[in-house]
């Protein structure tokens, strides 16, 4: 498994990695700059959170780690490794609807809120990373 040990890092096709689902204690990387955005990373075994511009991105309880995060006006794209199922919340546009899709098979249709956050579950344990795709509908 590819934990991100700086915690937080920009990739060369601009994507971003980040969290370490494998630290004991709570450990944080505030004003990371990726192509003119802010970002705040919080991670270790429980949880793992991303701020953009000081707004909730992702969200895993319990922590995970995430590779070649995307995000475009459709939706997001990434990579996710951890050692036990996860329940991950991403924060994307108002009252939209979703087409999700874990390792290129569509688990559905899904519409988030007036918060734009939509959560999923991800089946970790027995994996050794998982594809998780979200667009619009």
């Amino acid at each position: 498994m590819a934990v991100v040990e700086e915690l937080l890092r920009s990739e060369e096709n601009g994507s971003i990695s980040f969290g370490n689902h494998k630290l004991a204690s709570k450990t944080k990387l505030e004003d990371f700059q990726h192509e003119g955005d802010i970002l705040k990373v919080k991670t270790y075994a429980d949880i793992t959170k991303l701020e953009k511009n000081g707004m909730f991105l992702y969200e895993s309880v319990p922590g995970t780690s995430v590779l070649n995060f995307t995000e475009s006006a459709q939706g997001v794209e990434f990579r996710v490794e951890g050692d036990k199922d996860a329940q991950i919340t991403i924060g994307l546009e108002d009252e939209t609807e979703y087409k999700v899709y874990i390792d290129d098979e569509c688990i559905g249709n899904m519409k988030t809120g007036f918060g734009g956050k939509l959560s999923i579950s991800v089946e970790l344990e027995a994996a050794d990373e998982v594809a998780v795709k979200v667009v619009k509908a």
